[in-house]
């Protein structure tokens, strides 16, 4: 998200919070090979007052996820928890979760040289801020845009999918103007909404509203939006592509409005209200992703799970003139 947007409300469920015992040595790191960056730096800062330096001290990166909003993200089933873990009792092994969204994580675990450990907070705790530092990072298909910005910082873009109206299969709307003044889903606390009700701003896009006066109804998750819509009580529901391909894969009696509503840079989330600094934090996460999307890592990824190449048009964006100044 609105996730998984944004997306992605989709079925989530809480994990009690972690309360992490900091070691006071940070570790040594070795390369994560073609991870997308240099292994990180033995002389960091302190592990008390530096995230990068807390996170190798404990040698696990805690990343958000939703169990239940596949392919980019979702339980496996089967997986039993590592037993040589540094994983928390109440956090997910990397064997247990796995897609897009979460893969991207472990790759950025790599690189760092520490563990990735899965926690799922619900979507609008993640996008609300002030995290108490239950978890580091968060690669949900959340979406840059100015609301959110009050409240997290973005990293890299890894993914721009453009967001798409679904339709029952024989509803006569054919372009996005055909739904003036109709009924339109979407899920709640996401980019979609926002677009929806002619709020949206994403920095350095131009975002023409395509349907004017929708009659915009809210949803807590994707899938029973996406269902109202499949069976005539909604005329449309906004999702991104992949979401509502997925709905159709599972059988849902949808079909795709032909032209996008608008496309969607996909980010990762540091949290503003972090009791660290996030300086080097964001930096070397930035120069892993810029380096995975360099190197066709995230591409391969996206053609893994979606069957198309979501990730080598978010290097289009231009990151660097949100000129964020992260302390």
């Amino acid at each position: 998200m609105a996730s998984s947007e944004g997306t992605h409300n989709s079925r989530r469920w809480l994990l009690v919070p972690l309360l992490v015992a900091l070691a006071m040595v940070a570790i040594a790191c070795s390369s994560g090979g073609s991870s997308g960056g240099s292994s990180a730096s033995s002389s960091v800062g302190d592990p008390n007052t530096d995230k990068l330096a807390q996170v190798l001290a404990r040698g696990t990166l805690i990343l958000s996820t939703d169990p239940a909003y596949p392919p980019q993200s979702y339980a496996v089933k089967g997986a039993t928890r590592l037993s040589d873990t540094k994983c928390a009792p109440n956090q997910m092994t990397a064997n247990q979760i796995a897609g897009y969204d979460a893969d991207i994580g472990k790759l950025v675990a790599k690189a760092l040289g520490v563990e990735p450990c899965f926690v799922a907070p619900t979507w609008t705790e993640v996008t609300g801020g002030n995290w108490n530092d239950r978890w580091d990072v968060s690669w949900g298909s959340g979406a840059i845009n100015t609301d959110r910005m009050e409240r997290l910082w973005m990293t890299q873009p890894y993914r721009a999918e453009p967001q798409i109206f679904f339709v029952k299969k024989d509803s006569p709307y054919q372009v996005p103007g055909d739904l003036d003044g109709k009924s339109v889903g979407a899920c709640t606390s996401c980019t979609v909404e926002y677009y929806l009700e002619g709020s949206l701003q994403i920095p350095n896009l131009d975002l023409p509203q395509k349907v004017t006066d929708p009659k915009v109804v809210l949803f807590e998750t994707e899938w029973p939006g996406l269902k109202a819509a499949s069976k005539g009580k909604l005329d449309a529901y906004l999702a991104a592509q992949a979401v509502g391909e997925q709905a159709i894969k599972e059988g849902m009696d949808l079909r795709p409005l032909k032209e996008e509503a608008f496309t969607m840079y996909l980010t990762g989330f540091l949290d503003k209200s972090s009791a660290y600094s996030q300086t080097a934090f964001a930096a070397k996460i930035d120069q892993v992703v810029s380096g995975l999307l360099a190197d066709g890592s995230l591409k391969a990824l996206s053609m893994k799970y979606f069957g198309k190449d979501y990730a080598t048009a978010s290097s289009d964006y231009d990151f660097a003139s949100l000129n964020q100044q992260i302390p």
